[in-house]
């Protein structure tokens, strides 16, 4: 007798979503994770002090609250304890000078606010969100669907129907158009270019990269709507919501369960998974792998023949820039030197456009930024139940570290001579955001009681997915991203193997934690 229906290798967003969606269908469903905990990047912890409690990696929900797969599941979840607390600012924007911008929930506030950075700006940005509103229902079927499918040209088609052939060219046109143009021809203000242009970085993109224009709209017209929810509690409760929900239908997630290899039948179809411990687990209908390319082939795969075509993609795929976490916790609540950032979910401490772009170009060339990218969120704003009662903690991601050091664009940090991250040089560029941090936060001396941080180094070696420390599954340029992604043989989510599927980051619609691809797949399968 097989040991479940379905076996799924991981337990991130997509691994849980597809389990989920599986076992509405009555599917008996076993995931397996080689990690102590389940989740993928969805890890709270007590890093700091006891009481403080940190999403380790990813913390801001609002692309699964806003996805079809919450649609579907939301309400199970919500009734296995699923919670989320919000803020009616999502964003901001901080500028070494102390002037500051806030994207808000109210579309009035923000035309308001927009208008003051520059009489034009909220006009303007009310413009572009009512226009993106009217093609809502395309964009996130192109970023949400099955590419491959009949269902897709019908969508594809009744708007070749509706604009004409040279009306969608030239919507497409427009979609490709990457941040940088899009902001300076729109905007007129840094602050207003300045609040969106460190976004792109979250879609693991740069502002000069195509169709990085197109997702700042998304970002901005989701933001607006629904916030940057956190989980109450910490993320782990999405975790312990699925878990619950996932055993309820029948299935299972067995943690410290290492895969080594996909196993295949004696007509090439995938049968079952063996363990690092030997033991063999089958499946009656197929394995689903939420890894990397380069884990599934390689790894779970090695030794197989693959076909050409998927063994140049392979060897061709290519990885995005690193990520840098740091946790502070705080006997206190910051007290920004800008007024109206108090209950901001998300803020980027940016130098503005030109900032974003340089630095990430620093990193995409294997140097430490000089003025790097700077997101903090504030999840004690949010949800007080984070830290002790009057105690806060400062959530800070940095999206533009180099996988491998090459340099210092400071001169400052000398680069460790085999390009690795070490212990040194990770907290002497801790320290260089910290100097940052501190010019913006009056009681930051005083307030902090600890910091953790953990280098793109740190992040792999908690999650094998997260190569060089890139968050985003590979690098998400156009030409590996969509239709491409992960491989240019790519066909939705299946692969060569019979049997075997495909999802996670690298696989479409790509990252985040909208559980797309689990979606696409569960929905998919029978």
């Amino acid at each position: 007798m097989a040991d479940a229906d379905y076996i799924i290798v991981g337990s991130g967003i997509n691994a849980l979503v597809a389990a989920a969606m599986l076992g509405k269908k009555g599917r008996k469903v076993l995931l397996l994770e080689r990690n102590d905990v389940a989740g993928g990047c969805i890890r709270t912890e007590e890093i700091t002090e006891p009481g403080f409690i940190h999403d380790v990696m990813a913390t801001t929900f609002v692309l699964f609250t806003t996805s079809p797969a919450f649609g579907v599941l939301g309400a199970d979840l919500a009734r296995h304890g699923l919670e989320f607390a919000n803020s009616d600012d999502p964003t901001g924007v901080l500028f070494p000078d102390g002037r500051s911008l806030v994207l808000s929930r109210d579309r009035a506030r923000n035309v308001e606010a927009f208008s003051k950075a520059h009489p034009e700006d909220g006009p303007a940005f009310a413009r572009e969100m009512g226009r993106f509103g009217e093609n809502a229902d395309f964009v996130f079927g192109l970023l949400g669907g099955r590419l491959w499918s009949l269902d897709m040209i019908k969508v594809v088609g009744r708007q070749a129907m509706k604009r004409g052939l040279r009306g969608l060219a030239a919507f497409f046109g427009e979609a490709l158009v990457s941040a940088r143009p899009y902001l300076e021809t729109r905007y007129k203000s840094e602050e207003m270019r300045g609040l969106f242009a460190p976004w792109v970085l979250h879609c693991g993109l740069n502002p000069d990269n195509s169709y990085s224009g197109e997702m700042l709209k998304v970002i901005g017209f989701a933001m607006e709507a629904a916030g940057a929810p956190i989980v109450k509690g910490g993320a782990r409760n999405a975790v312990k919501a699925f878990e619950a929900l996932i055993g309820e239908q029948g299935g299972s997630i067995r943690t410290g369960a290492d895969v080594e290899r996909i196993v295949l039948d004696d007509a090439g179809r995938a049968m079952g998974v063996r363990l690092a411990d030997g033991d063999l687990l089958t499946a009656r209908r197929g394995v689903i792998a939420s890894v990397t390319p380069n884990q599934l082939y390689e790894r779970l795969l090695g030794g197989e023949k693959l076909p050409a075509a998927v063994s140049e993609g392979v060897a061709n795929y290519r990885y995005g820039k690193g990520d840098m976490q740091i946790h502070y916790a705080l006997k206190a609540p910051p007290k920004w030197r800008s007024p109206g950032l108090e209950k901001t979910a998300l803020i980027h401490l940016t130098l503005g456009l030109d900032g974003v772009s340089k630095a990430a170009n620093e990193a995409e060339r294997g140097m430490l930024p000089e003025v790097p990218t700077i997101c903090v969120g504030q999840p004690t704003a949010l949800d007080p139940s984070r830290a002790p009662e009057g105690k806060a903690i400062l959530w800070l991601q940095l999206p533009e570290a180099p996988r491998f050091i090459k340099g210092d664009a400071a001169g400052e940090i000398a680069a460790p001579a085999d390009g690795r991250w070490s212990e040194d040089v990770r907290e002497k560029f801790a320290d260089r955001v910290e100097a940052i941090l501190r010019s913006h936060i009056e009681n930051f001396d005083e307030a902090v009681i600890r910091r953790k941080v953990y280098s793109p180094a740190d992040l792999e070696a908690m999650n094998v997915n997260l190569v060089g420390g890139d968050p985003y599954g590979g690098y998400c340029g156009i030409d590996q991203f969509f239709i491409w992604r992960p491989l240019k043989s790519s066909v939705n989510h299946t692969t060569h193997v019979p049997g075997l599927y495909h999802i996670g980051a690298s696989s479409h619609p790509g990252p985040g934690l909208g559980g797309g691809s689990g979606f696409l797949l569960g929905k998919a399968l029978s």
